[in-house]
């Protein structure tokens, strides 16, 4: 724990003021990205990560429909695979260096989608994963969860080449998840006990967990910051899931746990719902915003991405 800090000021700035923060980053030019979808009109979409490439299943229509509670996640939003190609390298990203990530982690998502391209990226690193949103999200994650079970690398004459992939199209079993350390489960912000949420998918000493440790090594989400009325509801969330293990103090002993960390990433829309969302963080967390060395170009600031990390104050 002591090394914290000094981990924390080499990856990122401390940010100190929402206000300022939000004025350094609108006030310079951001690429158009529209909505931010991939492609919101096809069923399917390739997504090439690490050489590998995963067949995403999307809805277009349930995107446009009415169905209360929101339909964002039936879709692939354009950050979501730059996000999984960064937070899932291990040679080359300092959470892995510094161990902050590990084999051993357990990792947390807060509105995975449909695609469940992050755990599919970074689950086969990590012990864990829980990947939650809404109950509507459940069958096209299964079925990509599925379709992509061994995706081969990209070079066909690779001598590491798996099996290949269930072929595109062919129906999921409502059961078949070939990724036994994924684990899926509906987590709604305003209504559902974040706390729970270990106790409630039966994660235990017995299939990879700690019985001892009710939280979790990452908490992590993907462009999930929109709409300024759930901004309340989702930091409360992620305060409620950090806070299954100690906050973060400069004056660790080093003989307890490490804190949860928490991973935001989202691409710039807004101002105003960005500014609510960091004036609500800051409320309960110390926040940095990742420097352009650790997140590379494709994420760096005036990319017309933001990732921010985060720790609950002890």
């Amino acid at each position: 724990m002591d090394e914290l800090p000094s981990i924390l000021a080499s990856i990122g700035e401390e940010v100190e003021d929402a206000e300022e923060e939000c004025f350094l980053l609108f006030a310079q030019d951001i690429p158009s990205a529209n909505l931010g979808f991939v492609d919101s009109r096809a069923t399917t979409v390739d997504i090439p990560i690490h050489g590998r490439d995963y067949t995403i299943h999307q809805s277009p229509t349930l995107l446009s429909s009415s169905r209360a509670g929101g339909t964002t996640g039936a879709v692939l939003w354009k950050i979501t695979p730059l996000f999984a190609e960064w937070i899932s390298a291990l040679h080359s990203n300092p959470l892995w260096g510094h161990a902050l990530l590990s084999a051993s982690s357990t990792v947390v998502e807060l509105g995975c989608g449909i695609s469940g391209l992050i755990a599919l990226a970074l689950a086969p690193s990590v012990r864990h994963y829980i990947a939650t949103d809404q109950p509507y999200v459940q069958r096209l994650l299964r079925e990509n969860l599925a379709t992509n079970a061994a995706p081969a690398p990209r070079n066909p004459k690779s001598k590491t080449a798996r099996t290949p992939a269930r072929k595109r199209g062919a129906p999921a079993a409502a059961d078949d998840n070939p990724h036994p350390n994924i684990t899926f489960t509906s987590l709604d912000w305003e209504l559902d006990v974040a706390a729970s949420l270990k106790d409630g998918v039966g994660l235990d000493s017995s299939d990879g967990g700690d019985g001892d440790d009710p939280g979790f090594d990452l908490l992590l989400s993907c462009d999930c910051i929109y709409n300024e009325a759930l901004v309340a509801p989702f930091v409360r969330t992620c305060a409620e899931l950090c806070g299954l293990r100690p906050g973060y103090t400069a004056t660790g002993t080093g003989t307890r746990r490490r804190p949860t960390l928490c991973i935001i990433a989202q691409q710039q829309r807004s101002p105003d719902v960005f500014e609510a969302w960091l004036r609500e963080a800051m409320t309960v967390f110390r926040v940095w915003r990742l420097s352009d060395e650790v997140l590379g170009p494709q994420l760096q600031l005036g990319s017309g991405y933001l990732v921010h990390l985060l720790l609950l104050r002890g």
